[in-house]
């Protein structure tokens, strides 16, 4: 838990000098203040209602024991294996099939799966999903993980409004190269941030979600098959909004070149050998 609060405090002070940064190269003075304020009030928005923005995104909608028994009664018993409070749970109208995890604290967690999933997997292999995900919840990581997404984002968003900084009370507007330069960087270097966030919490995920389930083989068999169907059927929004797929549990992306560089996820393969070494 420790460790995770270092981890959230040091990306939250990264945010913020990445968007000084930012803002003094495109405005100079007033635009390092102009984005610092921006990268403050980003942290502060963050912590608290990040969770919601991308479960909105999704348009996931939440369902309980009397609108999608099957899905909730399965999460309520896997989250009392796991000795975690029980999560909101929701549901994406999406064909392809994946999950996530979001929140900013077991207390305040939440889970969600897509219909796609819901229908293509077992009953087994879904357990072996939904148990990856409140594996996440008891790692206390899915704050980084929801925080690095939404600010990703963000970073985007403040690149293609770098124009509006400087230019006020007699200053020299920034250089359009060095602002043309900028724009083009800054979505790279969300895309490290969420890198930064390390590819090692899917395998830590993995583990935790074998030990809650009981069954590492059921989690292995949905990988693959999550696999094998993921690519060949698009997420819209996933694909509008690329930063969020660092969250699912397997990457939603259909694209290669730079979003296959990036990838925050490990390969399935690799994922799969060392569920199958728990046997």
């Amino acid at each position: 838990m420790f460790g995770n609060w270092i981890k959230t405090s040091i990306l939250m002070a990264g945010i913020v000098a990445l968007f000084g940064a930012m803002g003094a190269a495109l405005g100079g003075q007033q635009g390092m203040l102009i984005a610092l304020v921006i990268g403050g009030a980003m942290n502060f928005w963050a912590y608290w209602f990040s969770d919601k923005a991308v479960l909105k995104m999704y348009n996931a909608r939440p369902v309980d024991a009397s609108t999608s028994p099957y899905l909730y009664n399965m999460v309520q018993e896997l989250a009392r294996r796991a000795g975690l409070p029980m999560p909101k749970v929701y549901l994406i109208d999406e064909d392809q099939p994946n999950a996530f995890a979001t929140g900013r604290n077991p207390d305040n967690a939440a889970v969600a799966a897509t219909t796609g999933i819901v229908r293509m997997l077992s009953e087994r292999e879904l357990r072996g999903v939904m148990a990856h995900e409140l594996a996440h919840v008891k790692n206390r990581d899915i704050l980084i993980s929801t925080i690095s997404a939404t600010v990703a984002g963000a970073i985007s968003m403040l690149a293609n409004f770098g124009m509006f900084f400087g230019g006020r009370d007699g200053e020299e507007r920034p250089n359009p190269i060095v602002s043309i330069i900028i724009m083009i960087l800054a979505p790279i270097a969300g895309m490290i941030i969420q890198m930064a966030i390390s590819r090692t919490r899917e395998f830590g995920a993995d583990r935790g979600g074998a030990e809650i389930s009981g069954d590492p083989e059921a989690l292995a068999s949905a990988l693959a098959k999550i696999d094998a169907y993921a690519r060949g059927i698009p997420m819209h929004t996933a694909e509008q909004h690329p930063e969020t797929a660092q969250m699912m549990i397997m990457n939603p992306l259909s694209g290669g070149g730079l979003r296959g560089l990036f990838s925050t996820h490990p390969s399935t393969q690799e994922r799969i050998a060392r569920l199958r070494a728990m046997r």
